[in-house]
């Protein structure tokens, strides 16, 4: 008893002692100003999350830059999972209904709140996961893009599509799937989002975002975007869970379809499991896109190109240029020219609107980078390590690799990071054979200046996705998705949104 009453106190103590604490903050937000470039916006979602118990676990917010943990969110019970896709099950049966017109409408408002909106939801993305904050803020207007593209044109895209048959009235009908269970990644934390929700919502559908761990904040204030654009209630939720807990709900009948962008990993786990219960699934998976320079290309603006190419968000993506075939009469002016741009690039403060390149995510993707390089250095490439003057933070300054071999990890493997390898091949049938030793088949680049020799090319480059004279960019007018173990199916354009419905065959006779 004298235990149980000496515990009991203890727990008081530390309930009065937190409370004092809670107070005391609160008194210094009221009486100190934020720091420089500290995002200053509430999501009405966070206090909901924050005034729960924690059932078995949490979701960690942490700034790459300063490595300070910012958030930690509640992961919800299988309880409050279930009762929210039930409710978005429920938001959806009324949706389905709601004239298109009323549905375009309300994507022309959440391009005004992205819009309007645009600093805040920019600086989440940058202090969860380090995104230079002009590349940010680039990346929530072309969200912003997205819902306008598909306010213009999702009428006609959900058409009826007649056929002429020996039948009265022979027709092709788009309707909504039902409940779409998106689960996201963290390199792009808006741009992935959106461009499952704002097709899977014009269409009729509802949708469930399981977002990465480290982007909790980003995933509630994606939500609230889309709430404050004036869609219904429950029609879009956030879900604080864990990996194991998606994959139960991929399970629960209160899904349809199933939208993956991740690892190849991830791909395999949710696509057996989507399988088995026979639901609708997209993939979008890893990447590791050839940049090849023909021996007539622009070399010089090709390379400067490049560094761009490669340096995309730190390197941390999955159309990322991540291996650059060049023709030997070529490489020299190439590897100059990429080199000298490289070195151009600032890396630094990701809140700093001078910075090019801001440190990784999280630490697992450094470690995991430096063993790569590690590897390529042991069998006997020649590296280039750039410098960065940085003392804090999940940095890494752009390397290339040069005379690396197929046996590298940095060939064989997608490097998901500033890491260059340049191969130097004899000729066109060299540059073919080396980008397509690969398992993925997402995107790839081509230079010329022949641009019917590139065209000719580009038929032989097992990809998704060709760029000549230029690098691969997704564009919402345009499909995307790869071959090979780069996914199963596409995003973005009418073939993207068609991806998100039944294609439903109606014949009439008399």
């Amino acid at each position: 008893m004298r235990r149980e009453k000496k515990n009991i106190t203890k727990k008081r103590r530390a309930i009065k002692k937190a409370k004092t604490k809670a107070v005391a903050a609160k008194k210094a937000a009221r009486t100190s100003s934020p720091r420089k470039g500290a995002v200053n916006m509430k999501v009405r979602s966070l206090r909901a999350y924050k005034e729960q118990k924690v059932p078995g676990g949490v979701m960690q917010s942490v700034n790459p830059f300063t490595e300070e943990v910012l958030h930690e969110l509640p992961l919800m019970s299988r309880a409050e999972i279930t009762s929210l896709a039930a409710k978005a099950r429920h938001a959806c049966w009324h949706w389905r209904n709601v004239p298109i017109g009323e549905r375009t409408a309300l994507l022309k408002k959440l391009a005004e709140v992205l819009r309007s909106e645009k600093r805040n939801y920019a600086g989440l993305i940058t202090q969860e996961m380090g995104k230079p904050i002009k590349d940010a803020m680039a990346e929530v207007e072309k969200c912003a893009v997205l819902a306008d593209y598909f306010s213009e044109n999702a009428a006609r895209f959900l058409e009826p599509e007649m056929v002429k048959t020996e039948a009265r009235k022979s027709y092709v009908a788009f309707e909504p799937l039902g409940v779409i269970l998106a689960i996201e990644p963290w390199n792009f934390p808006f741009w992935q989002v959106f461009r499952v929700a704002v097709p899977g919502l014009v269409a009729g559908n509802a949708v469930l975002l399981k977002h990465a761990s480290n982007v909790p904040m980003t995933a509630l204030a994606i939500e609230d975007a889309i709430r404050k654009a004036g869609f219904p209630e429950n029609l879009f939720k956030t879900l604080l869970i864990s990996p194991d807990d998606a994959m139960k709900l991929i399970d629960d009948d209160l899904v349809d379809a199933v939208s993956l962008t991740g690892s190849n990993r991830a791909g395999e786990e949710v696509g057996s499991r989507a399988g088995r219960r026979i639901k609708s699934l997209v993939l979008e998976l890893g990447g590791s896109d050839p940049f090849i320079v023909l021996d007539d290309a622009d070399a010089a603006k090709a390379g400067r190109t490049a560094a761009q190419a490669r340096m995309i968000n730190a390197g941390q993506s999955c159309i990322a240029s991540k291996r650059f075939i060049v023709m030997e009469n070529v490489a020299e002016e190439f590897t100059r020219n990429f080199i000298s741009r490289l070195k151009e690039l600032k890396v630094g403060d990701p809140m700093d609107e001078t910075t090019d390149i801001g440190p990784l995510a999280r630490k697992d993707i450094l470690d995991g980078l430096k063993a790569q390089l590690k590897d390529a250095k042991a069998k006997g490439a020649e590296v280039i390590e750039l410098a960065h003057d940085q003392t804090h933070g999940y940095f890494m300054a752009p390397v290339v690799v040069l005379k690396p071999t197929a046996n590298m990890k940095v060939l064989s493997e997608e490097v998901f990071g500033p890491i260059a390898p340049i191969v130097v091949v004899k000729d066109e049938d060299e540059a073919v054979r080396v980008a397509n030793d690969t398992e993925y088949g997402l995107g790839a680049s081509i230079w010329s200046r022949n641009i019917e020799r590139a065209e000719k090319l580009a038929r032989r480059i097992e990809a998704g996705t060709i760029a000549i004279n230029d690098f691969v960019k997704s564009d919402p007018r345009l499909p995307f998705g790869g071959v090979k173990k780069s996914g199963v199916g596409r995003e973005l354009s009418q073939y993207g949104l068609k991806e998100l419905v039944n294609i439903k065959t109606v014949v009439v006779r008399e």
